[in-house]
């Protein structure tokens, strides 16, 4: 279940209240008059199956609440009332499934965005990757995959993509391209201060690598693995399957192959160096293509199973709607 807390402007309340009674899969409504100060109106609470939202939620932006009122939704943790179990059960379809494209499109935007903390994560797994790419250490690897931040932008071309909105896809695309530019260059940098020290040398770069050389050999393998890394990790974000995120993240050879390419180049090894790159190229259309699927996939089935007020009350077990 999800919560709502609406601040509404007090010439639209009844109208508000009566939506959300008409919804079908809504529980608790209360109307707290003249609770809301700034914005001033009453404050409207109500319990939503997560499979009802995303159609209540347009309906409540189409009244256009958002512009001049408020609309929050939180999760609900624990919810003990027979009022909202029937609410779940009326909502067709189950809520793990349901996709809240308002909040989808949210946490996109946020993740994409080019800060410094996004570019620190991604060149601190960049370079991680570098020394596991020089050792041949498969450990490394994984951690630095692990580390990069690289999905977020991922997901919100694909969400931009489904949505037709072009400035996520611009945003999320400069935090792409810009990142993993900045985070090679910083690599290359490191590579020479590893050779400077002695901790890096070219015979290691040359060396055959059994552990890691799959890295810049791209074949079949690397596109199917990043389709299904993609479709894992939309699934992850919009059912709210955070920690899967985690074996999406250490599963695509994103990171590791931008390291490499990285390294690579700075050693003047041009074969490693172009085979990373595609390495990279490779994965990052892979998890896009997938992931755009896999939304419009969601968006077909979830248009046939919508909830909405003009679907009204379904009757209780009594017959009483």
């Amino acid at each position: 279940m999800l919560h709502l807390r609406l601040i509404v402007p007090a010439d639209r309340t009844e109208e508000v209240a009566r939506l959300l009674e008409r919804t079908v899969g809504t529980a608790h409504l209360a109307v707290l008059a003249g609770a809301a100060r700034d914005p001033r109106g009453d404050v409207v609470l109500c319990d939503v199956a997560r499979e009802a939202a995303d159609g209540l939620l347009r309906e409540l932006r189409a009244l256009g609440l958002d512009e001049t009122g408020s609309i929050a939704v939180e999760h609900i943790d624990l919810s003990l009332s027979r009022r909202a179990d029937r609410a779940e059960e009326d909502a067709p379809g189950e809520g793990v499934d349901a996709v809240l494209w308002e909040s989808l499109t949210e946490a996109t935007h946020e993740e994409s965005t080019l800060s410094f903390t996004y570019l620190a994560f991604l060149t601190l797994a960049t370079m991680i990757a570098a020394c596991g790419v020089v050792l041949d250490n498969a450990i490394l690897i994984v951690g630095a995959m692990a580390v990069g931040p690289e999905f977020g932008p991922l997901a919100g071309i694909c969400t931009a993509l489904v949505r037709r909105a072009p400035k996520l896809a611009w945003r999320s695309l400069v935090a792409l391209f810009v990142g993993f530019a900045v985070a090679m260059v910083a690599t290359a940098g490191f590579s020479y201060l590893m050779d400077a020290l002695g901790l890096f040398t070219k015979a290691q770069v040359k060396a055959g690598r059994p552990n890691t050389s799959f890295i810049w050999q791209p074949d079949w393998m690397s596109f199917v693995v990043a389709v299904l890394a993609g479709i894992a990790g939309v699934l992850s974000l919009t059912s709210a399957k955070s920690g899967a995120l985690v074996g999406v993240a250490i599963s695509v050879t994103t990171v590791p192959a931008a390291a490499n390419a990285a390294v690579a180049f700075s050693y003047q090894e041009y074969k490693q160096g172009w085979g990373s790159t595609e390495q990279l190229l490779l994965n990052l259309a892979g998890i896009v293509i997938a992931g755009t699927l896999t939304l419009l996939a969601q968006r077909a089935y979830w248009s046939r199973h919508e909830t909405g007020p003009a679907a009204g009350r379904l009757p209780d077990r009594t017959g009483r709607a």
